[in-house]
């Protein structure tokens, strides 16, 4: 062999160790289908992860429903983590999750615009003619599914709010509040967060809530199970558990 296909070969053999055994040539990276109102932490996460193994983890964000419609269609992929466990749990009814953990915890609350001029202070404000009201579909993401829940749980006739806006993701109800098309929206904590300097948060009181917790479910169509399991520990880990917090993220079961 040649000096410079010496070297060449030498090279390659060290690319591979680097990049490791699911990078190489014609290997997809492990996937992660994520939701939506996820996206902050789990990039920041995602990037962390592969300078340490030397790969790529491959982000799907949308809505949770919409995420699990892919996967069902599909049967491809290696992580799913929707905005509540239920869509793991009935992802797990179909046959498709192999293991899972809770990462996270989401609280909703109402995401009015800055100052609160149309003083909305209850769920039940959010019925007050005039008020132009978004929410998440139920058909699309977790937030829409949890809302209805919410109301019901209130007593609150959801046909009697004037909904404007039905959105797929959770983040663009934010948006929709930032651009003041909208007076109020239900979204999570964390995504209410996002938008403190365009908008104000009323929260709901823990008696008249549901929270929602988050798990991440390694898919048993994964062809990196190993990878996926890793990715699974270190987002669960006390460095997951602070990336997290610092996008305002609760980690603890709320009191």
């Amino acid at each position: 062999m040649k000096g410079d296909d010496r070297m060449n070969c030498a090279r390659l053999l060290l690319l591979a160790a680097l990049l490791g055994p699911f990078s190489g040539c014609g290997a997809e990276p492990p996937k992660l289908y994520c939701g939506a109102g996820i996206r902050p932490p789990v990039a920041e996460l995602a990037a962390e992860f592969s300078l340490q193994h030397g790969t790529t983890i491959q982000c799907d964000y949308a809505g949770s429903e919409v995420l699990l419609s892919r996967i069902k269609l599909t049967r491809h992929g290696d992580l799913y983590m929707p905005g509540d466990v239920h869509y793991v749990e009935q992802a797990e009814k179909e046959g498709l999750v192999a293991s899972s953990k809770t990462v996270c915890y989401f609280v909703p609350v109402i995401l009015v615009a800055k100052d609160n001029p149309e003083e909305i202070l209850t769920l039940a404000d959010l019925g007050r003619p005039g008020i132009r009201v978004g929410l998440g579909d139920p058909e699309a993401c977790a937030i829409g599914r949890l809302c209805s829940r919410i109301f019901e749980k209130n007593g609150i006739d959801e046909e009697g709010i004037d909904v404007k806006y039905r959105s797929p993701t959770v983040n663009d109800l934010g948006n929709h509040i930032k651009l003041g098309s909208l007076d109020a929206a239900i979204v999570w904590d964390a995504v209410a967060a996002c938008f403190a300097e365009s908008s104000d948060v009323v929260p709901i009181p823990v008696q008249e809530n549901i929270i929602s917790t988050v798990a991440v479910g390694v898919l048993k169509s994964s062809p990196h199970p190993e990878l996926a399991g890793k990715f699974v520990d270190f987002i669960t880990s006390p460095r997951g558990k602070e990336i997290f917090a610092k996008h305002h993220y609760t980690t603890q079961p709320p009191e």
